[in-house]
């Protein structure tokens, strides 16, 4: 035996290991699967066997070899046999599986006693044909049932296992060859069995193929189309290489005098063409095609298609908008070129809102399509997929759908996509041509309607989102008029109340004095609405201040009404903070004279200032009514919230709150009904400048002494 008959077997033999590993890490305990996990086993060894005979040299096979290749056979036509009885099981009798097997064992029980006759040492000895025949009604039996198999299968159905069958048809076809030889030159030839390693080989890959193409195995065989597309395209390129490579010696040996010259020329061309066809979206998509087509059970990797699906939605460029994101992530799972999309506008109808990568100059800009046409109509009733070849091709399948102008006008449409939301159609795609051409079928279409249902949930939140933005635009807009309208009613009451007294006070100079500054006041903030409506930057700007100045210009605005407002300032140290003075002056003024409508004309309204850790304080108490503790949990700081009926607005404690929380502080409440309200602003405490002023003053004093 040579080297051959070692490289043959051992290829073999690394073939069938494969296969058996993935068969049997995908084995879910039936029967037809197990008998081809052990067949492949069976065969495994018996090629491992055959390496090993083929490297001894030995003169003859050995006992092991035989019986190895024999129950390999057996084990085959045992996995055929389950493959036949369910399809001849209502013209045959159940009884003849079992006829079947035993005959079978017997078969192979007496041609491995034959084959071993000369280890017997028994006077009675058989011809050496009889061994030589017996293993080629081994093959002739493996051959019929292939044939029965072929012939009872569905033709749709063929294509499932056609590649079995050629696989084993190969496997007996070659025994047959050459046990025939044998038969004929009494001697099995060697180059003939030399090469049966190989032969071998060539049917593992074929058998691996049916077993993917049938689920019902309980093979669950998984080959990765990105593995098999990358080795595919590094074997293509090695062949190219190779082709290249002595076409480029031809070229060099005969070219003569220019053999170098063209020999490089002609090089670097192949190199541009292998490079131009690596990098080709339309050969990609073609060998997918074909790929899909002729060695998967399913058309599409499920489980990648969707991860790059919702991948394409969720990320991608960020200067992408998101419209043209949903019509590439549905374009990329038929290989489409682009697309346009539209979306439910009411009541205008369904509205063009993005396109990629198909701009049509001779288009409108901006194209509607009613909601009653009979296309919308069609998508929402059948939820079909469309496919405009077909259309034109076989208009009844589609009943009377008539396809609206535009659409015959735009180039190079294939599909129309619905988008459902439920049974709602919330719009529906148009592609393009795929970059190779190909026929869809069940499976595309599936998928298709899968994804279009999944982009209608994300054109629906798309449509929220954009709705929301307007909505809080114009929240932002009422807020600000709400705040206008509040400080305007309460500079109409502080204008109100001069004008009320101006009869009774009006020759006294102190009521002149504070008639001017109440409204030199509602000028000033009048104008600071002004500048707010204007988007002007405010003139008061944040600063350090004495929280106590604050509290005197807030209780002093409050005096002209009853109970009058009372300060008390609990230490000498005087709480400094950092904040906007007309603001916090606006909040402490609103704090007084909700506890002054709170409270009756002879109760308590006080203000307290304090500092409390980090914090200052200010603390406005009231012994008025009070509030619950639901109305404070869910109502109290609500904008638009107000138990005042038309007096209030109903924004005054929302806008303190929100001051408060600018500023880095907060502010809460503590109430009970019909003993009293306290308010507590907390704002960040500030040093007192004038106190540090005067440690730095007392500290350079104090320096000369101590130099002496």
């Amino acid at each position: 035996m040579s080297l051959l008959g070692v490289i043959g077997y051992g290829v073999a033999a690394a073939g069938w290991l494969i296969l058996f590993l993935l068969l049997l890490t995908s084995w879910r305990g039936r029967l037809q699967g197990g008998l081809l996990v052990a067949a492949v086993l069976i065969t495994l060894l018996w090629a491992l066997r055959a390496a090993m005979y083929a490297g001894a040299g030995a003169l003859a096979p050995d006992w092991l070899y035989q019986l190895l290749e024999i129950i390999r056979n057996v084990a085959w036509l045992a996995f055929l046999a389950a493959l036949l009885e369910p399809l001849v099981r209502e013209v045959w009798t159940n009884r003849w599986v079992q006829w079947f097997r035993a005959i079978l064992v017997g078969y192979a029980t007496v041609l491995f006693a034959i084959d071993l006759q000369p280890l017997w040492g028994s006077r009675f000895e058989l011809p050496v044909d009889a061994g030589i025949l017996g293993h080629i009604g081994l093959a002739i039996f493996g051959l019929a049932l292939v044939e029965q198999l072929f012939r009872n299968t569905h033709p749709q159905r063929r294509w499932a296992t056609k590649f079995l069958y050629l696989g084993l048809g190969l496997l007996f076809a070659y025994d047959f060859f050459l046990y025939a030889d044998a038969l004929l030159f009494k001697r099995l030839d060697p180059v003939i069995w030399e090469a049966r390693g190989l032969v071998g080989a060539f049917a593992a890959p074929m058998i691996a193929v049916a077993a993917a193409r049938n689920p019902e195995w309980s093979m669950e065989v998984f080959v990765s189309r990105r593995v098999v597309l990358h080795s595919a395209t590094i074997f293509g390129a090695g062949i190219y290489l190779l082709t290249m490579a002595g076409t480029g010696y031809y070229v060099r040996t005969y070219g003569g005098a220019w053999g170098a010259t063209l020999q490089l020329a002609f090089l670097t061309g192949a190199g541009v063409l292998l490079a131009a066809l690596l990098f080709s979206g339309q050969l990609r998509a073609r060998a997918l095609v074909l790929m899909n087509k002729h060695f998967f059970n399913y058309k599409y990797d499920y489980r990648e298609e969707w991860l790059k699906f919702i991948g394409t939605l969720s990320s991608g460029d960020p200067n992408e908008p998101p419209w043209e994101r949903v019509i590439r992530a549905v374009a990329e799972i038929v290989h489409s070129t682009g697309g346009a999309l539209w979306v439910r506008r009411e009541p205008a109808g369904f509205t063009l809102v993005a396109r990629y990568n198909t701009r049509d100059r001779n288009e409108p800009a901006i194209l509607v399509e009613p909601t009653h046409s009979s296309l919308t109509l069609f998508l929402e009733k059948r939820q079909w997929v469309i496919e405009l070849d077909e259309y034109w091709r076989e208009p009844e399948l589609y009943g009377d759908l008539v396809l609206p102008d535009w659409l015959g006008k735009t180039r190079r449409v294939w599909l129309i996509v619905p988008l459902l939301l439920g049974n709602h159609l919330q719009g529906f795609l148009v592609l393009t041509e795929a970059r190779a051409p190909q026929q869809i079928n069940w499976e595309d279409r599936d998928l298709l309607k899968t994804a279009g249902r999944q982009v209608a949930s994300y054109v629906a939140l798309l449509e929220t989102n954009e709705a929301l933005s307007e909505a809080r635009q114009f929240e932002a807009f009422h807020r600000l008029s709400a705040y206008v309208v509040h400080d305007l009613k309460n500079i109409a009451a502080q204008l109100a109340l001069v004008v009320a007294n101006a009869a009774r006070h009006g020759k006294n100079p102190a009521f002149i004095e504070d008639a001017f500054q109440t409204v030199a006041n509602a000028t000033e903030r009048m104008n600071r609405l002004l500048a707010q409506l204007r988007k002007e930057p405010p003139a008061s700007t944040v600063r350090l201040m004495a929280l106590k100045a604050a509290v005197t210009r807030a209780v002093e605005a409050r005096i002209v009404q009853r109970p009058v407002p009372v300060a008390r300032f609990a230490t000498d140290d005087e709480p400094w903070v950092q904040a906007d003075p007309e603001r916090l002056v606006a909040v402490l003024e609103h704090l007084l004279q909700n506890a002054q409508e709170a409270t009756n004309a002879d109760g308590v309204v006080e203000v307290t200032v304090y500092p409390e850790g980090s914090m200052a304080i200010v603390a406005v108490r009231d012994d008025g009514c009070g509030m619950d503790e639901p109305f404070i949990r869910e109502r109290l700081f609500r904008p638009f919230t107000t138990t005042k009926g038309n007096a209030g607005m109903g924004i005054g404690v929302y806008e303190s709150r929100e001051f408060a929380h600018a500023s880095g502080g907060e502010l809460t409440v503590d109430s009970r009904p019909g003993q009293g309200t306290t308010f507590f602003l907390r704002l960040p405490l500030i040093e007192n400048p004038n106190a540090a002023r005067m440690q730095a003053e007392t500290h350079e004093w104090k320096n000369p002494a101590e130099s002496y």
